[in-house]
């Protein structure tokens, strides 16, 4: 990678994401050795700035520049001057002023790491921005296909939730996309935006039209931080007429992927009998996780430590 930061998959060329896969795997390979301690970060400081609550995103980040070296901080900002009122801006060149050289954001507001990039020398990678993008979590779903199929190219991959505050479907549009694969979308209306053909999706107007053949289905969380219009009536009938049991995922492949960001509502989006099911890679996307997030601290940085 030739780029100062990682921003979004948007921006990304297909020969960039293949490179941050490749070097992905090698990452989980190591991990899978239970090798955690490296040199490709030594000497480099990393800062998690997270204005967003987060589990698996702000430790994944966390651990994979531990175990390659780094120097960590994470920065509560429930505890720190912006409770003062100190700016986004503001607070990325006191970040900058110490040295720092790489800020792990996740924000509100979309476009939030776009402006902290064009203010700090540090590299910025995206950990969630708004609805807008989320773009390592689509390179560790993207990962964890490649391990599997070998092939992104002429996959179909089955999204289904609430694409309309999901910035994890926007991100794997985007990214598949660009790798050669099909992405069917399907959700309520209410929950479904608009435009997102001409971004390369497919529509679907029922749960079975997306998942018909599919290589993969995917499960969205409902996010009802971000919902205040009532959106659907309840979880129930979310469940029964958009959720993912056994019997919608018969009508993909034999030996489908089963996949979800994380955290699951167990019973909505998915059955607890996928979830815990023999096809089900949830848990894998976690170590996937890990993998891709060294790959992208170590492609930013590795010109400046070599």
């Amino acid at each position: 990678m030739k780029r100062k930061d990682l921003l979004g998959l948007y921006d990304l060329s297909a020969e960039e994401i293949g490179e941050i896969l490749s070097v992905g795997l090698n990452m989980k390979k190591l991990l899978r050795q239970n090798i955690k301690k490296l040199p490709h970060l030594m000497g480099k400081s990393v800062t998690t700035l997270f204005y967003e609550n987060s589990t698996r995103t702000r430790c994944s980040f966390e651990l994979a520049a531990k175990y390659m070296g780094a120097h960590v901080v994470s920065l509560s900002v429930a505890t720190s001057s912006v409770q003062k009122g100190e700016t986004l801006v503001d607070t990325g060149k006191t970040l900058d002023a110490m040295m720092n050289d790489v800020i792990v954001i996740r924000h509100p507001m979309g476009g939030a790491p776009r402006l902290l990039a064009k203010t700090v020398k540090a590299h910025v990678v995206n950990a969630g921005d708004g609805m807008n993008e989320h773009p390592t979590q689509a390179l560790l779903d993207m990962l964890t296909m490649r391990e599997r199929w070998g092939d992104i190219a002429g996959k179909t991959v089955a999204i289904l939730g609430d694409i309309g505050h999901s910035r994890v479907a926007k991100s794997n549009l985007f990214g598949l996309t660009k790798l050669g694969a099909t992405v069917r979308m399907y959700a309520p209306r209410t929950l479904m935006p608009t435009g997102l053909e001409r971004m390369g999706a497919k529509i679907c107007s029922s749960r079975e039209e997306a998942v018909e053949g599919a290589d993969a289905v995917m499960g969205l969380r409902i996010q009802l931080e971000r919902q205040h219009a009532g959106n659907f009536p309840s979880l129930g009938e979310y469940a029964a007429y958009y959720g993912v049991d056994d019997g919608v995922l018969k009508y993909a492949k034999e030996g489908a992927l089963v996949m979800h960001p994380g955290p699951v509502n167990r019973g909505v989006e998915l059955t607890s009998s996928l979830i815990d099911g023999k096809e089900s890679v949830i848990e894998d996307q976690v170590l996937s996780g890990i993998a891709v997030r060294m790959a992208v601290l170590f492609l930013l940085t590795k010109e400046e430590i070599a």
